[in-house]
């Protein structure tokens, strides 16, 4: 270790500390390139730079803008959503309403008919009933005064005739049953 202490302390120039004319000459070519680039590059490099940041803003304020769009176009669907249930909800009370009217319109309808068809059988029967009143009569009237023609003896082919032994006949059956009380 001496020796490197002599070798120092004999060339008194630092190894680490440049000769002066090498530092002035570095300088010198440190500020030439300095000056080149920032004269040739940096304005380049800061076009680029401003271009990126003024792409990024863009795509920034575009995708807020989408973003702002896509939001206004979701909160219309969702008041169309909402519309067309609030329309769904209304056509079906509507249906349900003219269901039940329609119902009851068929309820009504149906009670007409069946009374419509009621007072015609009513009236059929009534008319049947007449008729085999009619044709009963007819014939117990036929058949009395074939009877009363061969108890009597007589013939009783004459209306006035039969009409008088009809008559007859029939006050006897009526003073039999009074007598019988």
């Amino acid at each position: 270790m001496s020796q490197l202490l002599t070798l120092a302390v004999e060339g008194s120039e630092n190894p680490l500390v440049p000769p002066i004319p090498e530092l002035v000459i570095g300088l010198i070519a440190f500020v030439i390139v300095f000056g080149f680039l920032a004269k040739k590059l940096l304005p380049n490099i800061n076009k680029v730079l401003e271009e990126r940041r003024e792409a990024i803003e863009g795509g920034i304020e575009k995708a807020e803008a989408a973003q702002t769009e896509a939001q206004s176009v979701l909160e219309q669907y969702k008041a169309q959503l909402a519309e067309a249930r609030h329309e769904a909800a209304r056509l079906r009370q509507e249906a349900q309403e003219q269901g039940a009217t329609l119902i009851a319109e068929m309820r009504a309808e149906g009670q007409r008919q069946r009374e419509e068809i009621v007072a015609a059988g009513h009236a059929q029967i009534e008319a049947d009933r007449k008729a085999a009143s009619s044709a009963l009569r007819q014939d117990v009237g036929k058949l009395a005064t074939d009877l009363a023609g061969k108890l009597v003896g007589e013939s009783l082919e004459d209306h006035a005739r039969q009409s008088r032994v009809i008559d007859r006949f029939l006050e006897d059956l009526e003073e039999k049953a009074e007598a019988a009380r």
